[in-house]
């Protein structure tokens, strides 16, 4: 009884990780996002401008699924100054790392068409600021993030959009106290099934 059970463990674990390995899926996408704070700085107004990712991810299972990647981002806004009318540009750019689990809730990761709900958490870790009188280090890095989303499969290409709250403050100086992010990204790419 007990070789039984011990040959029933590996047996079951090759079945898995051969199941796994059979829906598995690269994902390669490019998208644009807006980013958005909680809060304005005093004397200063926020506007969300067009950010831009690009990068990938990796899926495994079918049904419901976890899914990890990597993105390079680049974020931007307008700030402007309430007394002076005088506005500024600021950006910001890095790697981003969200993982997930979703469940496709129409369809499965080897139907045609497919529709999909997600959610997860992510780590950005900032590499460059381009922003008036500031520099990297006055930005929290990495920062962390939570998000929301659905998808839309079709044949061969996806369409996701999702919308993250940061867990963190943008920034640690009081002069640009701008909350936490709040940020909307659309991400288009091919499915590549393994």
């Amino acid at each position: 009884m007990k070789i039984s059970l011990l040959l029933l463990l590996p047996i079951t674990l090759m079945i898995f990780v051969n199941q796994s390995y059979s829906q598995m899926e690269i994902k390669p996408a490019i998208g644009i996002n807006f980013t958005g704070f909680s809060q304005n700085p005093e004397n200063l107004t926020t506007s969300a401008q067009l950010g831009w990712q690009l990068g990938g991810t990796v899926s495994f299972g079918d049904k419901l699924y976890g899914e990890g990647g990597l993105f390079w981002t680049y974020k931007a806004n307008d700030i402007s100054e309430t007394d002076t009318n005088i506005t500024f540009s600021t950006s910001l750019s890095g790697v981003r790392i969200p993982v997930m689990v979703g469940y496709h809730f129409l369809g499965s990761e080897s139907s045609l068409i497919g529709l999909r709900v997600f959610g997860g958490a992510s780590m950005t870790i900032i590499s460059n600021v381009d922003a008036e009188d500031l520099s990297k280090d006055d930005f929290t890095s990495p920062n962390y993030g939570v998000f929301l989303g659905a998808g839309v499969d079709f044949s061969l290409f996806f369409l996701d959009l999702k919308y993250e709250w940061s867990l963190s403050d943008v920034s640690s100086i009081s002069s640009f106290d701008v909350g936490q992010a709040r940020t909307l990204f659309i991400n288009a790419g091919v499915r590549l099934s393994l």
